[in-house]
């Protein structure tokens, strides 16, 4: 008999049509809802994406999970509601909780951090807290969609059973004793980090949709073409990228894709089709993806009643030659400028990395590029690499080509001149441990223009790490940087912004409400108690003038 190794996780949500990911332990016939899929094989593991089509409009589904007809899903003694498959309506109010950077580590109840230091999860977890809340929540009270910035697993942060399993295989797979390398260690890695009941429940019955960022493949990852060179060198450093895109293709990105962006890409079906093991199928796809990065897109879009979300990838598609630095390549931005033209009322366009960071960060990013590229000499310069890499100067404010190009096109978008005019535009982003709100100075009848960074879901900063991000956001720092930044010779920012709300530090998930032309920012944080628990940090209205 079948078993179920991870999952059901609800993936795309339509008005009529749902997808459904599930990991089993071998080949097997898996059913939902009366819908079909045969899993396919990479690598020795199986996995199915039932796609179930003809639900009513905003209609609501209990479903379970049948491995060859035979009930897997729920469990048996399941102390958490059925799972849900909630259709999404024409128009109405929509909620969309986003977040970014979960480390996985184990915990001792209640929800405490373990003993063990060295296995601390740094904080209680903001999604677990969510699940406790949501399952004596009525069904009707569930998110649109959970949106994953980044960082949904560690690679080079394992969780201790991953590894111990890594370590034990080092004479057979080189590569870093404490870092996932092959396929297998990734595959461990996310069992790992959604196996654990409550979030296994979430996972399966709010739709979610999820972006990489760099720990989800390796620490700095396309951070520069010096970065990028160094690693190539590494004898194991190939494996490990194609190792990690395989594995971010099938228990990430697929899961993102409507059924047109399937169709389009096609690998779905090519996997499915393979009468046996189906790994060569997807290390060629993943081989194309890492030498000729323009071969894919790993963005998507999304409609959610009357906003367009769309999720940029902003780390596989970098352009890093000199003088041509971008942090998207031409044919993501083509994409981006073509999805920027829709009748919403709310436009979201998510990155992982923020794009309007607090401004005493920004300036030292922006000076870094120009140091790093040889406005001080070549000597500065190899410093200047040696300071981007290690403080992670990699945001949209250290490539000023992108970071430029964007907020036209967000400028653009928020004055009404892509032929509507939006209520509000807003920038979706996490990675930088810690959340705020920040409003570009905009006049007349443009649209608000927001940044909203929610990070992280668990990882909170702590000790010097702390101390010295606080010391980067104060007034004295933000004079220093901009010091920095005219001494380099960087131009002023073709926008103005400041911070209105934040920072904040805790474990925390961002919650929108866009209702009509309405929009609402609720910032719920995890807090420690008997089980996780959530409270609201913050409400602030974004359709309105902005607060003090």
């Amino acid at each position: 008999m079948a078993r179920l190794l991870l999952g059901p996780v609800l993936r795309h949500v339509g008005q009529t049509d749902a997808t459904v990911w599930v990991e089993t332990d071998q080949r097997c016939t898996v059913g939902v809802l009366d819908c079909r899929a045969s899993t396919f094989q990479v690598a020795g593991h199986h996995y199915a994406l039932v796609r179930i089509e003809g639900l009513a409009r905003a209609s609501m589904h209990e479903y379970g999970v049948e491995l060859d007809g035979d009930p897997v899903w729920p469990e048996p003694g399941s102390v958490y509601p059925p799972s849900v498959i909630r259709t999404l309506p024409d128009e109405g109010p929509v909620r969309i909780l986003f977040g970014s950077c979960r480390l996985a580590r184990p915990y001792a109840p209640p929800h405490t951090l373990a003993p063990d230091r060295h296995l601390e999860g740094r904080g209680v977890d903001a999604l677990a807290a969510l699940g406790e809340q949501l399952r004596h929540r009525s069904p009707a009270d569930l998110p649109d969609l959970l949106l994953h910035l980044g960082d949904q697993v560690y690679s080079d942060q394992l969780p201790a059973p991953v590894r111990e399993f890594a370590r034990g295989r080092r004479w057979l797979v080189p590569g870093p004793a404490n870092e996932a390398v092959d396929f297998e260690e990734f595959a461990m890695l996310y069992q790992e980090t959604w196996s654990e009941p409550c979030l296994r429940w979430l996972l399966s019955t709010v739709p979610n949709a999820m972006v990489f960022d760099d720990h989800d493949v390796h620490d700095d990852w396309n951070i520069s073409l010096a970065w990028r060179q160094r690693q190539e060198r590494l004898p194991w450093w190939h494996g490990r990228m194609i190792a990690a895109l395989m594995a971010y293709w099938i228990y990430q990105h697929v899961g993102n894709l409507d059924p047109a962006a399937r169709t389009e890409e096609g690998l779905l079906d090519q996997l499915e089709r393979q009468q046996g093991d189906a790994t060569a199928v997807l290390r060629a796809f993943a081989e194309q993806a890492h030498h000729d990065p323009d071969s894919t897109r790993w963005s998507f879009r999304r409609d959610v009643g009357r906003t367009r979300l769309l999720v940029v990838d902003s780390r596989a598609g970098r352009v890093l030659d000199a003088g041509r630095r971008d942090m998207l390549d031409a044919d993501e931005w083509s994409w981006l400028e073509e999805n920027l033209r829709p009748q919403a009322d709310h436009v979201l366009v998510a990155s992982t990395l923020p794009v309007l960071l607090p401004r005493s960060l920004h300036d030292l990013e922006a000076w870094n590029e120009r140091v790093a590229a040889g406005a001080w000499g070549k000597r500065a310069a190899v410093f200047g690499e040696t300071v981007r890499q290690a403080l992670d100067l990699e945001h949209w404010g250290a490539f000023e080509r992108g970071f430029a190009h964007l907020t036209r096109l967000l400028r653009r978008t928020a004055s009404g001149q892509q032929g509507w005019t939006p209520s509000t535009v807003s920038c979706l982003g996490g990675d930088v441990h810690f959340g705020y709100v920040a409003r570009v100075d905009t006049a007349g009848s443009q649209a608000p223009i927001y940044q909203l960074v929610c990070s992280p879901m668990r990882n909170k900063l702590e000790g010097r790490k702390l101390r010295v991000m606080k010391l980067a956001l104060s007034p004295a720092g933000a004079l220093v940087t901009r010091a920095l930044a005219g001494l380099a010779g960087c131009p002023p920012p073709p926008v103005s912004w400041r911070i209105t709300h934040g920072p904040w530090f805790e474990n925390h998930l961002g919650d929108l409400v866009l209702d009509g032309r309405r929009a609402r920012l609720a910032i719920r944080v995890a807090g420690p108690g008997e089980h996780p628990a959530m409270r609201t940090r913050l409400l602030v209205r974004l359709d309105s003038e902005p607060a003090g």
